[in-house]
């Protein structure tokens, strides 16, 4: 990770939580790139072991369970080889929910290349049966693509999934480009039954680069496992396809993304994965009335589902 910028002004509170936690004083050192939520700080433990301390604000009422799952998944990974650093510790206090996890001495990568997605390829594979935790990225994003209904006390989504889903809903009233777009992903998704199993480790985020730690060109670590859970590593997939669909250089390691994507899970499920993926990518721009971006993630949206369709 990279590093040498002012160290990131760590509440009082948060840093004594991770002392009480870990057992021994931790002080902030500077803050690191990396990770697509930002806000990573290298601290140094007792004055001699370097680690990675992120601390969020408290947001929603499940954040330190999902804090606390995500340590579980990195460790069951660990376990099978995944290329994820070790947590040495999670907690909360009143205000922020916080992580503490091995500094891997790598840097961010500044852009996927056809060389780094084919790695990731290798990585999402390891995601296969790998399914250790009930938080199933695949039934919700059924959920997102085909508009089931919002039903209040089933539990089947998390605080954040409920807000997602509700700016989701809204989406059509932006403008007419964006309500034919949402009509199209709509009727792509409309016949497909909700999926049955969960087999797969999902990680959600992968196709950010500066999740992905690399040097002397190979991935050494994937960071940021905060969303993990289960599903079908096809999620994973259907990420690097959306990042890999506006550069010419790209065209070739996406089609064997299609193909792996495909091969996964059948065109049917691609559809709807895709289909909540744009929904996602559009929910952004659309919420702060971004419009360039909003056009952008428009035509960007067709491509991609005029690419699935051809493929299919």
């Amino acid at each position: 990770m990279n590093r040498g910028r002012p160290a990131h002004p760590l509440p009082a509170a948060v840093l004594a939580d991770v002392t009480r936690v870990v057992g021994v004083p931790v002080a902030a050192v500077d803050r690191l790139t990396g990770g697509s939520n930002g806000g990573a700080v290298r601290v140094v433990l007792d004055g001699r072991q370097a680690a990675v301390l992120k601390a969020a604000p408290r947001t929603h009422s499940d954040q330190f369970a999902q804090a606390q799952r995500a340590n579980r998944v990195a460790a069951h990974m660990r376990e099978r080889g995944y290329p994820t650093p070790a947590w040495l510790g999670v907690g909360a206090t009143a205000r922020h929910v916080w992580q503490l996890t091995e500094l891997v001495d790598a840097a961010p990568a500044a852009a996927l290349t056809p060389p780094l997605i084919e790695q990731l390829m290798g990585v999402i594979a390891l995601q296969a049966g790998q399914a250790s935790e009930p938080y199933d990225h695949w039934r919700y994003a059924w959920r997102v693509a085909t508009g089931s209904p919002l039903t209040a006390g089933r539990g089947d989504d998390t605080p954040e999934q409920t807000r997602l889903r509700r700016s989701i809903a809204t989406l059509p009233e932006y403008s007419p480009d964006v309500a034919a777009l949402v009509a199209r992903l709509r009727a792509l998704s409309a016949r497909v039954p909700a999926p049955s199993q969960a087999p797969d480790m999902v990680h959600a985020d992968l196709a950010t680069p500066t999740n992905v730690l690399v040097g002397a060109g190979a991935v050494v670590a994937v960071v940021d496992i905060g969303n993990a859970g289960s599903g079908t590593r096809a999620t994973d997939l259907t990420s690097l396809v959306w990042y890999t669909c506006t550069d010419p250089q790209l065209a070739e390691v996406r089609a064997r993304l299609w193909t792996a994507l495909l091969d996964a899970v059948g065109p049917d499920q691609a559809a709807v994965l895709t289909a909540a993926h744009i929904l996602h990518m559009l929910e952004l721009p659309v919420r702060h009335r971004w419009p360039t971006l909003v056009a952008a993630v428009v035509d960007r949206g067709h491509r991609v589902i005029d690419e699935l369709t051809t493929l299919s």
